[in-house]
């Protein structure tokens, strides 16, 4: 109990500490609206910005697709190899199923023994 109370003290004076630092204005990329710039540099600065933020979109997503396939290619072989092993087992099951039946069956096809009355 002791211990959890430390925790919730610490975590309330870190947050307090975070709470009274300074925070800067960040410049967030993204699309932006390039038709009110007046000057032709600042409208052509303006679409290169966007085309960068495009392109590294681009990027990044194909990069998170790609991973997410190698992934699903990484799963789809492990159900692979599992499946092999639950049908090689599936087919020991039933070899070992006809034999019990062969033998139960020979033993009732078999003649009784003579002594037994």
């Amino acid at each position: 109990m002791l211990l959890r109370t430390v925790g919730v003290c610490f975590a309330m004076l870190l947050l307090a500490t975070l709470a009274s630092l300074p925070l800067r204005a960040q410049d967030v990329p993204g699309i932006e609206i390039c038709t009110v710039e007046k000057t032709m540099e600042r409208r052509t600065s303006c679409l290169q910005s966007n085309v960068d933020f495009l392109q590294k979109t681009i990027t990044k997503l194909n990069l998170d697709h790609q991973q997410k396939l190698d992934a699903a290619g990484r799963q789809i072989d492990a159900l692979k190899t599992t499946i092999a092993g639950l049908q090689k087992t599936l087919g020991d099951l039933q070899a070992a199923q006809a034999k019990t039946a062969d033998d139960l069956k020979k033993k009732q096809d078999a003649p009784p023994p003579k002594d037994a009355k």
